[in-house]
């Protein structure tokens, strides 16, 4: 029974650059999807609190589809269902320019966005009704009091819950691995079948992901101090 010695594969340089690389594409994908997570369900919001029932069904449709269907299953009707209808020539430039990666940042962002906007709609319902009716009064349009003072807030208000789904979205990154994508656990795998050493390359990378996931945990409880929720008092 072999001892465990994760020098084995910390001390080696060729191993360290793999988890290094990998670690690397993980928070690319992460924090790509998250930015594109975000923007998306600012913009749902906002189009799902407008007077028009078709809109609101429209998200709503949106959210629905996107909380229902498992993630993995997203990337890949993405990765080899959506790309598959492109012409020719963006196919070719995909290939060239990291197509897996692309596609996976797209997948997990418009599948995180469903739950972000939720998360957001939930802010925005816990805001006081006389905000909007400031708003009005000072000469705010709708979409420019949702800009500066309905939507500020309603961040505010949902950054735990925010703050949940941005761990959840940094783990499922580590999906992306089943259509391609050389991040973490690719890279954690590709170790282990090199180094023959199962339990500690595996014991590496829970470390490296339970640090990640405690740390965004930890900043989201100070970034909850730091903020404190609108009409709390």
């Amino acid at each position: 029974m072999s001892s465990l010695d994760l020098s084995a594969i910390l001390m080696k340089p060729e191993f360290r650059g793999m988890l290094a690389a990998g670690f690397e594409m993980t928070i690319i994908v992460a924090l790509s999807s998250w930015l594109l997570a975000m923007s998306l369900a600012i913009v749902l919001l906002v189009i799902r609190l407008t007077p028009s029932r078709i809109c609101e069904g429209a998200v709503a449709a949106y959210v629905t589809y996107h909380r229902n269907v498992p993630t993995l299953v997203q990337l890949i009707f993405w990765y080899f269902g959506i790309s598959s209808l492109l012409p020719s020539v963006a196919q070719d430039w995909l290939g060239q320019h990291n197509a897996e990666a692309t596609f996976a940042i797209i997948g997990l962002g418009l599948c995180q966005a469903a739950y972000f906007s939720e998360d957001l709609r939930s802010g925005l319902r816990s805001i006081p009704p006389g905000q909007a009716d400031a708003a009005r009064a000072l000469g705010h349009g709708y979409i420019s009091a949702m800009r500066f003072v309905l939507v500020p807030q309603a961040l505010r208000n949902a950054l735990p819950a925010l703050v949940n789904h941005t761990v959840s979205l940094f783990k499922n990154s580590s999906l992306a691995m089943a259509i391609g994508v050389t991040e973490l656990t690719y890279a954690v795998r590709e170790v282990e079948n090199e180094s023959f050493r199962t339990f500690e390359t595996y014991l590496i990378g829970t470390l490296i992901y339970l640090t990640c996931s405690l740390s965004l945990m930890a900043l989201g409880a100070w970034l909850s101090r730091r903020a404190k929720p609108a009409g709390a008092r």
